[in-house]
């Protein structure tokens, strides 16, 4: 290969029209010079222009060649096209597990504003809602529909297919045109980079046992809780890949559990271990302050490092897997009861 692709490959296909011939056909630039490599582990792909017809047909000829990996960046710059085009490639994003932002291509230095920021139309919202990990808009990108009338697609039968298929909420879309990233959140439409909590429990006495999973960008974090008479176990697991397991295990640095902003089980050296792919982290956790940990309103798993900016693990939030542990907590303290935590004394 020469030398110059060793450094930035960019594949870009421009070919097609759209209909009524408005606005440029959907460019398709790749990125995977080993910066951007080494700094977020995934080729970034700019879409940009409108949608065409043609538009999947080339996306999948990308994927076909190797040049387009699963799990890759898609950045999104799209006023609009073709709506069928932008489900069909929103179904390709959500099957090889692709994360979706707004930007724009790379601009030089002296690039105006405009140029810089991108803007995410009517039949690309659907192409943004395909992606498995969905970023809202920063800066001034700004993403939602031109008008009434092309905020009303999202009734049509096969748009609310497509909506259904990719988990977003019925009515997720209803209300303002344009879509502030508050709302995004709260709806469901953007995620940045984290899906929801799932959780799962044994409650067979008599040792119940409860798992809470949360899957991200980054990787799969875990929580297990298991009671038996007079204990609770506690285990975390940060699925950060064998190597990279290891690597912070041997730095045996601090490691520790955190409850909302408040650290707890702390031990100065050590505490971590790799096991397979995954960071471990396991402690008994006294059974009286059990109900601390179902009430938090997070759950946080680390390995310190120089400071709290260079720690390694991860913190995921409870609320949404609230109810499962309240019947968790009340089963274990069926199974083996424990007395009650001694007052504080001033």
């Amino acid at each position: 290969m020469p030398c110059a692709l060793l450094g930035l490959l960019v594949a870009t296909s421009a070919f097609g029209s759209t209909p009524g011939g408005r606005g440029k056909p959907l460019k398709i630039d790749v990125v995977r010079d080993r910066l951007t490599l080494s700094l977020t582990h995934y080729p970034q792909v700019y879409l940009h222009g409108e949608i065409d017809a043609g538009a999947p047909q080339r996306f999948a000829a990308l994927v076909a060649s190797g040049r387009i990996e699963s799990g890759s960046d898609v950045y999104l710059n799209a006023r609009g096209g073709d709506r069928a085009a932008a489900m069909a490639l929103g179904r390709m994003f959500r099957a090889r597990g692709m994360a979706t932002h707004l930007g724009t291509p790379r601009q030089p230095k002296q690039a105006s504003i405009a140029a810089k920021t991108a803007a995410c139309m009517d039949a690309c919202v659907y192409a943004y809602l395909g992606g498995l990990y969905r970023w809202v808009p920063s800066g001034r990108d700004r993403i939602g529909f031109s008008s009434p009338s092309m905020q009303e697609t999202r009734r049509l039968p096969d748009t609310v297919g497509y909506l259904k298929a990719m988990g977003i909420p019925a009515d997720a879309l209803d209300g303002d045109a344009w879509m502030t990233a508050e709302r995004m959140i709260a709806s469901g439409l953007a995620n940045n980079g984290r899906m929801p909590p799932t959780a799962t429990y044994d409650l067979s006495l008599p040792a119940p046992k409860m798992e809470v999973r949360q899957a991200d960008r980054k990787g799969i974090h875990r929580l297990t809780i298991q009671c038996q008479s007079g204990r609770t176990t506690v285990t975390a697991y940060d699925e950060v890949g064998v190597e990279r397991a290891r690597q912070i295990a041997l730095r045996g640095g601090s490691s520790y559990f955190q409850l909302g902003d408040e650290k707890r089980l702390g031990q100065p050296r050590g505490g971590a271990q790799a096991v397979g792919n995954a960071l471990v982290i396991r402690r008994d956790y006294p059974p009286a302050d059990l109900v601390d940990l179902v009430s938090a309103w997070s759950f946080g798993a680390w390995v310190g490092g120089r400071s709290d900016a260079f720690r390694d693990g991860f913190s995921m939030p409870l609320q949404s897997v609230r109810a499962q542990l309240k019947v968790f907590y009340y089963t274990c303290w069926r199974a083996a009861p424990w007395p009650p935590r001694p007052k504080k004394t001033r």
